[in-house]
């Protein structure tokens, strides 16, 4: 007779041991995502896999804003297009003038015989929606690796800096923004030329200019522009402007408080950048490198030559060997080699003998 449970009241392991199981799971899989980017493949994967029905859950919101977009009142369609008329006027005089300047700046190049220091193509991007993680500024844009996107590119508009692209799959990209407390872009103030690094805030409503000394010139309203120091960012793009400069005597630093130029939450249509920079590479790591490759090459040298050298050593012996006869050099008589040992025996008792003989001084006036 059977008393073992019915199936519906089989539980297996207990509630504990498979919490722990599980614990201990997802802490592996986050190591070796974390250190050795284990699952970026599998996110790749799900993420063109899950494109067709990201695409299908932004239909409604597609038709919704569509509707609302033929219901605009022609009053707000004169507003706006008067505006973009004066912006219009307004760029192609700014347009004028940067291309009297790009002519100016080729012919002094040129006069100076330097090169060109960088080119910067653009790719024109969407924003599809927001990242899930309350606790970041990220957003997603609809183009991604197979529309040349690249890791790392800044991401701006007609404003200045929105952000840079952080993550990178096949049809999309996740843009990290400007106000992010993980992003870091360096500036200069337009003004003084003072160079330093913003930081977004963990709010993500203002921005922190750090490592200002105390004694800077740093006034409300000044503008900052991206430096170009880091290689990543093209130098000019406007990125804040100062709010707020508290200044306190128990510290080295000036507390800056600035607001981004650029819409960085409004932001529909963007740009993002690849900037290709032409600079000489870093002295230090040029002879870093240098000096590995001369070691590398003396340590291949040392191992030819040792081979080399006892083939030219055997080689002599080898030619003495070939040139002697085969016949023997003649032994010489038993005689002789008995005799031999005991007469240099007998020689070298002489001389001890002789050495240990103390020396005689000649009496006075007797010569010697």
């Amino acid at each position: 007779m059977e008393y073992s449970p019915p199936p519906l009241f089989k539980q297996g392991p207990s509630a504990l041991a498979r919490l722990i199981f599980f614990v201990v799971l997802a802490l592996a899989l986050l190591i070796s995502d974390a250190r050795f980017n284990t699952l970026e493949i599998v996110r790749g994967v799900l993420g063109a896999g899950l494109y067709p029905l990201q695409r299908a859950a932004l239909v409604p919101r597609d038709i919704f804003m569509g509707a609302a977009d033929l219901a605009v009142t022609s009053a707000t369609l004169r507003t706006e297009n008067g505006k973009l008329k004066e912006k219009n006027l307004e760029l192609s005089v700014k347009a004028g003038d940067a291309t009297q300047l790009t002519a100016e700046n080729a012919h002094l190049r040129s006069l100076l015989e330097l090169g060109s220091r960088a080119s910067t193509k653009t790719t024109p991007v969407e924003v599809q929606y927001d990242t899930r993680d309350p606790f970041t500024q990220k957003v997603v844009i609809g183009k991604g690796s197979q529309q040349g996107i690249q890791n790392g590119a800044p991401v701006v508009n007609e404003d200045g800096v929105i952000g840079q692209v952080t993550r990178v799959f096949p049809l999309q990209s996740e843009v990290t923004l400007l106000s992010d407390k993980d992003e870091a872009v360096p500036v200069q103030i337009v003004r003084t030329g003072l160079r330093s690094v913003i930081y977004g805030t963990p709010k993500g409503d203002t921005l922190d200019l750090r490592f200002v000394p105390i004694s800077a010139d740093v006034q409300t309203g000044d503008e900052l522009v991206t430096s170009g120091l880091d290689g990543i960012y093209p130098p000019g793009l406007p990125v804040a402007k100062v709010v707020r400069v508290d200044k306190q005597a128990d510290t080295a630093f000036a507390r800056v408080v600035c607001l981004p130029v650029a819409p960085v939450r409004g932001a529909r249509q963007l740009l993002v950048l690849h900037y290709e920079i032409n600079q000489p590479p870093n002295p230090e790591e040029a002879e870093e490198a240098a000096a590995a490759k001369e070691a590398k090459d003396n340590k291949g040298k040392k191992g030819k030559a040792a081979p080399a050298k006892s083939a030219s050593a055997a080689a002599p012996a080898a030619a003495a060997a070939a040139s002697t006869p085969a016949a023997k050099k003649p032994e010489p008589p038993a005689a002789v080699k008995k005799t031999e040992p005991a007469a240099v025996k007998k020689a070298e008792k002489s001389e001890h003998a002789r050495k240990a003989e103390p020396v005689r001084k000649p009496a006075p006036g007797v010569a010697p």
